[in-house]
């Protein structure tokens, strides 16, 4: 029996049932998120910050993308992943401190930093020293369900961000948007779960193509933020090297890089995520660029994106990434679940 179709052995090498969080994932489209201690002023954000990283900082970016290319953002929104915040930041800006564990110390810092700078600033967490500010600072904040890692709760964080921007005026649509979808997502993900024989299932069909391989997943710049999310789903559940990059950026550097060396010699699984959202010339450019690079890297595996908006194809596109790079942390003998090493690194860094 092929080894991503034995329950036993999944459930062996998965004990703490990744694959279950992630088939549940969906329902975190209708999740409630309530905004504690939410200011009654009339407080309007002439651009806006969120503050996370890693896991925390994925829904950021992914919201970005998708609140820009559907409800044309009248603020600038940045994503910040660092200790200090731009100088722009000022009394008129909103800054959002996402932080899941809530004891991220770069999250920590910028929190302190936009007080310094007066920025009005809303808390998220599911708990942890940054939820203990909120509450003693009178700072609004949503507080987050626990869930084993932040890279499983994207819908949520999804939730919670949309939330905060509606009670800001900023868009009142995108929190109900992504509601609306729990049903889509949830019988894709069906598609992908355990049950589904391999012959079947794109998600254990693509880590079997990746296996012994670095990905390296290629996207629009549309969906630059799920090209991420997926690197980080194998980095951290499969504990695999993987890299990624956005058309047309990639043709301006790394388009030349894969002309040298041998074929044999580049041990890699091309990915490259499609999308009819995809703008025709970035369309283009993949086709060439498969056609002048044929025989200098390996073929790319290519994934249509599910769905018929840029949301819906972003969302279904984050549990396919999960259910791959756990079937992938499967077949390398690995937990899915723990990141370990970054969890030394902390205590290193005290």
């Amino acid at each position: 029996m092929e080894l991503l179709d034995d329950i036993n052995q999944i459930r062996e090498r998965d004990p703490q049932d990744a694959l279950g969080v992630i088939a549940n994932a969906p329902e975190q489209a209708t999740w409630e998120a309530v905004i504690e201690q939410a200011t009654s002023d009339d407080f309007m954000p002439s651009r806006i910050v969120l503050a996370g990283m890693g896991g925390s900082a994925l829904g950021g970016l992914i919201a970005k993308k998708w609140l820009d290319y559907q409800y044309h953002l009248a603020q600038p929104f940045e994503i910040v992943r660092d200790y200090v915040l731009p100088n722009y930041v000022d009394h008129n800006t909103l800054v959002i401190c996402f932080s899941v564990s809530g004891n991220t110390e770069e999250t920590l810092a910028s929190l302190d930093d936009a007080q310094i700078k007066g920025a009005h600033v809303a808390i998220v967490a599911s708990g942890g020293t940054l939820l203990e500010i909120a509450k003693e600072r009178n700072l609004p904040f949503v507080q987050l369900q626990t869930i084993s890692q932040p890279r499983y709760g994207v819908i949520m964080h999804l939730r919670a961000i949309t939330k905060i921007f509606a009670h800001y005026g900023v868009t009142l649509e995108a929190y109900d948007e992504i509601a609306s979808l729990s049903d889509i997502v949830a019988d894709f993900a069906k598609t992908l779960t355990p049950d589904v024989a391999t012959t079947d299932n794109f998600a254990k069909q693509l880590a079997l193509h990746c296996q012994k391989k670095t990905p390296i997943i290629y996207s629009s710049s549309l969906f630059a933020p799920l090209a991420y999310k997926w690197k980080i789903s194998f980095n951290e559940n499969a504990k695999n090297t993987a890299w990624w990059n956005e058309f047309s950026e990639m043709n301006h550097n790394e388009f030349i890089g894969w002309s040298g060396g041998v074929l044999d010699d580049k041990p890699f699984a091309i990915i490259d995520l499609r999308s009819s959202f995809d703008h025709p010339r970035i369309a283009k450019r993949f086709e060439l660029t498969k056609k002048l690079l044929a025989g200098m890297r390996p073929a790319a595996h290519e994934i249509q994106l599910h769905g018929d908006s840029v949301l819906c194809q972003m969302l279904c596109g984050v549990i396919f990434a999960d259910f791959a790079s756990i079937y992938l942390a499967i077949l390398n003998g690995v937990n899915p679940t723990p990141v370990d090493l970054v969890e030394e690194l902390k205590k290193e860094l005290g």
